[in-house]
């Protein structure tokens, strides 16, 4: 199938005309495109007609896209339609004239298949609603939302309201409380703190009558600051048996679907709060938006799974020690957890924001939302298009789809409304991306093999404080190799930008850095480590300098185990350690071998080590050595002193005697170390059949 263009100038505010149409036509491999001036409005059957039929229909036009969507709606079309903004993103700046190649390149993008589906997370909320707060605040809501939803109450504080004389849904008060879960599945533990028990108490107000402090109110809460404990309410209440200054059961719990949280502080701290938890804080204006999105988390939803995890690639864990945690570390869901030597990821608390993709080293965790090979597909075809048209010095800028595809628009539209700002560059092409943490080392570096002469990474106030650490780290590690590569200027950059003014002064400050003279031909694979191979043997191929290794910051997911000989015992714990088969044994011989293209750094060798032999040492080696088994250490086989055969090594033996012989256990029978397991076996059972001999001998 083809694909069809509609292009439009926009009320001839965008210097697109014929020969502009023809240039974009040419370089999509097609005729000329026709730019009309006014496509939602006076020709808007130019659109209608381009519906007929099967083929793709791209809209240069995101304005007006709920209009055209409605339009197609209407007419029953069964095309496809996607929607591209090249008017806020080039044709509205200050070099709307050179921008034509990224136009093309924009809608080049358009034209490539849909990613294939994700598996869904699914929830199922009925509308179990707990409000958590001070009394006044909580009931107050309670009673607007128990028409909408099914209300309970959790009152953490219990004075100043009226609001409890009708039992209209369930109130309970508690302090300690802990949240988790997620829409349709939160589960609430709390403790029982007031001798008043609300479930149990029937408002009869005899306690509030008998109570000399008047520590009682409407809430049926005791202030315990008031109470001077002549337990009168106890006694009026009776055989209710609400109240209880000696309950021993405190624990309280239930499950929820939604939680709306009106404590001053939020309970649940996170970034990304879990989805169906709302905590509005003190603000009216926060608590009425609030509450209007709870009222429509009722029914059955479901959401992208983000990630593909692959068991045998993970290094969190071996022999219950810890080697690498970066992905539970950078999670502001709190939805990874070790588990094991593995990790695991709950789907319903992941907010799809990849930056556990981004920072695992090995490729176990990858993103799915896109997959890697479909963002790397449209990175190249961008590129090659933009190319095609004639454009030079190609820059990338990615950003969210949210918060960052805002800004962009608002710069568009401030550089062309006031002329005070220049606009988006004519190199400068925006990728969205769902998450901007969602693209990593491996993507840079593959679009930077491909030509993009800098990947810029817009943030704005979405991203959590440990995503912008880890993608600073990533981008360290990249830069160090392009730069040691021989290949000037900065080539990866955040670009942190709040408004349209920050958001021009700093793309405008983008300096085209040095990249190979051919783009790269490979495409990006599913493995993470494959695609940085491919992108760094470009690369290297092309490199002004050619150095044999390169020393790499610390985040680095390549380098050396270094071991020092002399406490190395080879003793192997490392290669029972080790999850990538980067250290390995010798069937044959005592030694110790490193394959330094498996290693991802992960630490486990060394914290591993029982005699701290082992250290690790960043670095990215060019060599072909790299794929060769090293030898780190080797020894002289220890003989069995009775058989003769080799086992262990001589220094292992060595140190085992001088640390054991002063030991009660093996001081009689130190010899027995040096022998192998069946003649250790051996020798047992002869001393044992000599001493019974002798105690036969011995008279009784």
């Amino acid at each position: 199938m083809s694909t069809k263009f509609k292009v439009c100038n926009c009320n001839h505010t965008m210097p697109l005309d014929a020969a502009a149409g023809a240039k974009l036509g040419a370089a999509l491999g097609g005729e000329a495109l026709p730019v009309a001036n006014q496509l939602c409005r006076r020709e808007v059957g130019a659109y209608l007609n381009a519906l007929d039929g099967v083929d793709d229909v791209v809209v240069a036009c995101t304005q007006e896209q709920a209009l055209f969507s409605e339009l197609a709606e209407q007419k029953g079309t069964v095309a496809p339609i996607r929607f591209v903004n090249i008017r806020e993103t080039g044709g509205w700046s200050a070099q709307a004239r050179d921008s034509l190649p990224k136009m093309a390149a924009l809608l080049a993008a358009q034209t490539l298949p849909e990613p294939e589906p994700v598996p869904m997370v699914e929830y199922a909320s009925a509308g179990r609603v707990l409000i958590i707060g001070p009394a006044e605040r909580a009931l107050r809501w309670a009673a607007r939302l128990e028409q909408q939803l099914e209300v309970s109450v959790l009152l953490t504080s219990g004075r100043g309201s009226s609001g409890m004389q009708s039992r209209a849904f369930p109130v309970f008060s508690g302090e300690r409380i802990h949240v988790k879960g997620w829409l349709g599945a939160f589960e609430v533990s709390w403790q029982q703190a007031n001798p008043i028990d609300l479930e149990t108490c029937i408002r009869c107000n005899a306690c509030i009558s008998a109570c000399p402090e008047g520590a009682i109110d409407l809430t049926y809460q005791i202030d315990l600051d008031k109470c001077r404990d002549h337990r009168d309410c106890v006694k009026a209440c009776g055989p209710i048996g609400a109240i209880d200054f000696q309950r021993s059961a405190t624990e309280r719990s239930g499950s929820f679907d939604l939680v709306f949280d009106l404590s001053e502080q939020p309970l649940i701290t996170l970034h990304q709060p879990p989805q169906g938890y709302f905590a509005p804080g003190a603000s009216e204006v926060r608590q009425t938006e609030a509450s209007l999105q709870l009222t429509q988390m009722v029914g059955e939803f479901t959401k992208p799974k983000y990630f593909i995890y692959k068991e045998k690639l993970c290094a969190h864990s071996r022999n219950q020690q810890t080697g690498c945690n970066a992905c539970i570390d950078v999670c502001s869901t709190a939805a990874i957890a070790g588990n094991g030597n593995l990790v695991k990821v709950t789907p319903n608390l992941c907010m799809g924001c990849g930056a556990c993709t981004t920072v695992c080293p090995s490729g176990a965790l990858t993103y799915a939302y896109p997959r890697a090979a479909d963002m790397g597909q449209r990175i190249r075809t961008m590129l090659a298009a933009y190319a095609k048209a004639g454009g030079r010095q190609p820059a990338l800028l990615l950003h969210s789809h949210e918060g960052g595809a805002e800004l962009i628009g608002e710069l568009g539209r401030t550089a062309q409304a006031t002329r005070k700002l220049k606009g988006m560059p004519a190199r400068v092409m925006p990728l969205a991306l769902h998450h901007t943490a969602s693209a990593g080392i491996d993507l840079w570096l593959a679009a930077i093999a491909y030509g993009a002469t800098n990947v810029a990474i817009l943030t704005t106030d979405e991203e959590a404080p440990q995503y912008l650490q880890a993608l600073g780290e990533q981008i360290d590690v990249a830069q160090a190799i392009l730069n040691g590569l021989g290949y000037q200027g900065t080539h990866l950059q955040l670009v942190r930008a709040g408004t349209p003014e920050g958001l021009d002064v700093a793309l405008h400050e983008l300096r085209p850095a040095e990249v190979a003279p051919q783009p790269a031909v490979f495409r990006v694979a599913a493995d993470k480590r494959n695609t940085l191979e491919f992108a760094i043997e470009h690369l290297l191929k092309h490199a002004p300098v050619k150095p044999e290794e390169i020393p790499l910051p610390a985040a680095s997911p390549f380098g050396r185990v270094n071991v020092n000989r002399d406490a190395c015992t080879l003793c192997m714990s490392c290669v029972g350690a080790c999850p990538e088969s980067a250290l390995a044994d010798n069937p044959n011989l005592p030694q110790l071998r490193f394959i330094e293209k498996n290693c991802v750094q992960c630490g486990l060798c060394e914290k591993t080590c029982p005699e701290n032999a082992i250290s690790l040492t960043p670095r990215l080696l060019l060599t072909d050595a790299v794929k060769q088994p090293q030898v780190l250490n080797e020894a002289q086989p220890f003989h069995c002193i009775r058989c003769s055969k080799p086992f262990g090594t001589l220094q292992m033996i060595e140190n085992m005697v001088a640390k054991l012989s002063l030991h009660g256990a093996f001081a009689g029978n130190i010899d027995r170390l040096k022998m192998c397991g069946d003649c250790r076996v051996v020798d047992m059972m002869e001393n044992k059949r000599e001493a019974s001999v002798l105690d036969l001998k011995r008279p009784h």
